[in-house]
């Protein structure tokens, strides 16, 4: 007797090997047959029948910042909604532990700057029932989610609480600073941490524009905490680097000094790899350091973003017009929907057009951003419905303002008001260099890189990353016309058996016997993403950008269903995750 049996469905495994048609028995949570047909007189409390549809095991995002949504929301959407099954938060050296009592305010600060996660919503949303990394695990790990939750302990948090002032300022650390954090992280780790992560991108800052502690730390620094780790025995040492943006010296000596560390100490070292104009092709000699590293028997693996990285632009997010003296006036005012009812209207669309912005508040975040907007619209392209991540050149806005005869800033407004209102335009800051995506292809196949780079839960009104997992398949293994695809086969087990072995998940990421019942059922068909969407449904009316996907039949957790045709179930048998 079964508790579930799906039958007849095509299983894609996460190996990477061909699927095949197979019914999969599960127990207890577990998956405890796998078989070409299991005997019809085995009986199953349910069976959920799979043919014509495929199935995967659930996803593993290992780059998400559902820090603090975690303390209050039980769901994790929008990733829940994406057949991921598992999250790595914590990324980036920032997160909310250890805290020492009346530091909480900075670390919200933090969170804020880095990731673009409403203070106001983390103010109201988090409860604080913890000061130590361990005490913040235990208290995730009294909640239920939909999905299984882990995280890393951050550099930020870590540093400002051992160095107070000096550390959130990032002033050198001493040898007793060091081996303080070097002992925090330890007991991060004894306690479950998946590993350690740290930021030294510049474009990582807290709110009033200090770079994440940790963004100018000293090797001592870096291998003081790794050898900590090593005496833990365990996790995974992960880095956003400096010069990734625009220095491709600074990048590459980044990579050789984590090559280094990874060499010396055998950790499992994980960096953000992505191409830019600039430096368009400074990943490949990443990879080349990175390949030297692996073959000498290092563990470095490059994340990389399977679709551009960037911004989308509309009205229920930023967008070029946030300064303009009748949209200040409207949005003080008005409620979004009655904001978008009167930017639709004639008289308040010439009024926006003939004004010039406001002067910014430089203390205020992204708040002359407007301004900056207006001189890439160029590079701005219109999505279109299903969004569409690799769009022609003619796409851009200044292409389709010049069809129509117009100015590409007034044409810009007329895209935002498409559909409603509700459109968005895309601005690919990386991964799109000559408009194309197949730098990304080739980031992908390489055999030491992992998809990663979502983001879930970060970055609000800016972007909606969380459904990558989704795009991986609708537009790698299915839809691509612009250039070479990918396997089915391949790009499931780049966000299963991949990413669930970089983090040490060895009880998930495959279809086989003794393995998690985490599981996807899909109609490969219609699996479809839909239109980012902007909902104030955070704590505070905090708002974010939500996107949907059509054609998760089933997302099972440890055997449980917990989404059905998209939809919530309710069930809640997601736990945290410790390492070891």
């Amino acid at each position: 007797m079964y508790d579930v049996i799906i039958r007849g469905g095509f299983v894609v495994d996460g190996t990477g090997g061909a699927g095949a048609i197979a019914d999969i028995g599960i127990t207890d949570g577990l998956i405890v047959e796998v078989a070409p047909s299991i005997d019809a007189s085995a009986g199953a409390g349910e069976v959920i029948d799979a043919t014509g549809l495929v199935v995967t095991p659930g996803f593993v995002d290992i780059h998400t910042h559902y820090d603090g949504q975690a303390t209050w929301d039980e769901v994790l959407d929008p990733t829940s909604g994406h057949g991921v099954t598992t999250v790595v938060m914590g990324n980036c050296g920032v997160g909310f532990a250890p805290v020492r009592p009346g530091q909480e305010e900075w670390l919200v600060q933090l969170m804020e700057g880095v990731e673009d996660i409403p203070g106001t919503a983390l103010h109201e949303g988090i409860t604080w029932q913890w000061e130590s990394f361990p005490e913040y695990l235990d208290a995730l790990g009294a909640r239920r989610f939909s999905i299984d939750v882990a995280a890393y302990v951050g550099h930020g948090p870590v540093r400002a609480y051992v160095m107070g002032e000096r550390g959130a300022r990032n002033e050198p650390a001493t040898a007793d600073d060091i081996a303080e954090m070097g002992r925090l992280v330890h007991e991060a780790i004894d306690a479950g941490a998946i590993g350690f992560s740290t930021s030294r991108t510049l474009n990582h800052k807290a709110r009033d524009g200090e770079p994440v502690p940790g963004t100018f730390a000293a090797m001592d620094e870096l291998d003081g905490i790794a050898d900590a780790m090593v005496a833990a025995g365990r996790g995974v040492f992960e880095v956003a680097p400096q010069g990734l943006e625009f220095d491709a010296p600074v990048f590459m000596s980044e990579v050789e000094w984590m090559s280094r560390l990874a060499g010396r100490t055998g950790l499992a070292v994980t960096f953000a790899m992505l191409q830019n104009a600039l430096n368009a092709d400074s990943w490949r000699d990443a990879l080349d350091v990175v390949d030297r590293t692996n073959a000498a028997g290092g563990h470095l693996r490059p994340q990389v973003a399977a679709r551009p990285f960037g911004m989308m632009l509309g009205w229920g997010g930023y967008h070029f017009f946030s300064k303009r003296p009748t949209y200040v006036e409207l949005a003080a005012r008005l409620s979004h929907e009655e904001l978008v009812a009167e930017l639709l209207t004639p008289a308040v669309r010439a009024a926006i057009l003939a004004e010039t912005d406001l002067p910014a508040d430089p203390a205020a975040q992204f708040d002359g951003i407007g301004e900056f907007l207006q001189g890439m619209l160029e590079s701005i392209y219109q999505m279109g419905s299903p969004p569409d991540y690799e769009p022609p050149p003619e796409r851009t806005v200044a292409a389709l303002a010049a069809v129509d005869g117009v100015e590409p800033i007034e044409k810009a407004y007329d895209l935002m008001c498409e559909d409603g209102g509700r459109a968005f335009l895309m601005l690919p800051f990386f991964n799109f260099v000559g408009g194309t995506q197949d730098a990304i292809h080739d980031m992908l196949v390489h055999p030491a890189t992992i998809s990663g780079l979502s983001d879930g839960g970060a970055h609000c009104r800016m972007i909606c990353d969380a459904s990558i997992p989704t795009y991986l398949i609708t537009h790698w293994a299915r839809d691509r016309s612009r250039g070479p695809k990918l396997g089915l086969e391949q790009v499931v087990k780049m966000q299963t058996a991949d990413t669930a072995e970089l983090v040490g998940m060895t009880d998930r990421g495959t279809i086989e016997p003794g393995r998690r019942a985490d599981l996807n059922v899909i109609d490969l068909d219609r699996l479809t993403l839909g239109f980012p969407r902007a909902v104030d449904d955070l704590p505070a009316g905090g708002r974010r950008l939500l996107q949907d996907a059509t054609g998760y039949v089933v997302t099972m957790v440890a055997g449980e269903v917990t989404r059905r045709d998209g939809a919530d179930t309710g069930a809640r048998p997601g736990r945290l995750v410790r390492s070891g």
